[in-house]
């Protein structure tokens, strides 16, 4: 089939925020679509376009979206269940674009991938994400997992993690304001069941924990957590056609 499209849901166990100590659940719509091997969207992985695809490469251009924060619950639009306090007098972050690209190698079962992105909107700041996963089967059970790190500019950090004079003054806070460096780092997995031709479960999670320049943030140091767990559960139907 030349176009595939996945509708689904997906109930996510995660922090309210990034270094939040409160958790809560959020229902994400899982809508993917795929053109071949050539285009792919969805809402974890972005939209792009496979402009190198041999020899085991993939690259191009890549856009993703970052919800941002809301200081009254923490969480994103998607939350049904849970809220945190710990955002009080720092204000709503908005929603961002983050275009860039990206770049991807496999050899055999094991996969390496490369991400930069510059922020416009809710944050200004420049991202990347690097992540080295392995991937098999055993029966219909197809699995990967492996470590991950993000990178995130002086421009991503002073909008999650800083604390100007002003926010202090509202928040209680000690003001901070931080370069850029590692974001997080940790390992994550996935494992996908097949229940019928259309139709699977997906369960993925992982372990982050942040890095130095947002885990030394007083918003981190007294109302959160530099450990991070994400737990989630995916259901999805596949349809295609050809063009």
């Amino acid at each position: 089939m030349d176009w595939t499209v996945t509708v689904g849901v997906a109930p996510v166990y995660t922090p309210i925020f990034q270094g939040a100590k409160d958790y809560g659940f959020s229902a994400y719509p899982d809508l993917r679509v795929n053109h071949r091997d050539d285009f792919f969207a969805s809402i974890p992985e972005g939209i792009g376009y496979n402009a190198v695809n041999t020899g085991g490469w993939k690259a191009g251009p890549l856009v993703k979206l970052r919800f941002g924060r809301r200081e009254t619950t923490g969480g994103s639009p998607f939350l049904i269940s849970g809220k945190s306090n710990a955002l009080r007098g720092l204000g709503d972050v908005g929603f961002a674009g983050e275009l860039g690209g990206f770049a991807q190698y496999t050899h055999g079962k094991l996969r390496s991938r490369v991400e930069l992105r510059q922020g416009v909107g809710g944050h200004q700041g420049l991202v990347g994400d690097v992540n080295v996963s392995y991937a098999d089967r055993a029966g219909p059970l197809s699995y990967s997992f492996g470590p991950r790190l993000s990178y995130g500019s002086g421009g991503f950090m002073s909008t999650y993690f800083g604390i100007d004079s002003a926010q202090s003054a509202r928040s209680g806070l000690a003001p901070y304001r931080s370069g850029g460096g590692i974001t997080a780092y940790g390992i994550g997995g996935t494992a996908v069941m097949p229940l019928s031709d259309n139709v699977a479960l997906t369960l993925f999670g992982g372990y982050d924990r942040l890095g130095a320049p947002a885990a030394n943030s007083p918003l981190v140091r007294q109302r959160g957590d530099a450990n991070q767990i994400t737990v989630g559960l995916g259901f999805g139907y596949r349809f295609g056609w050809d063009s």
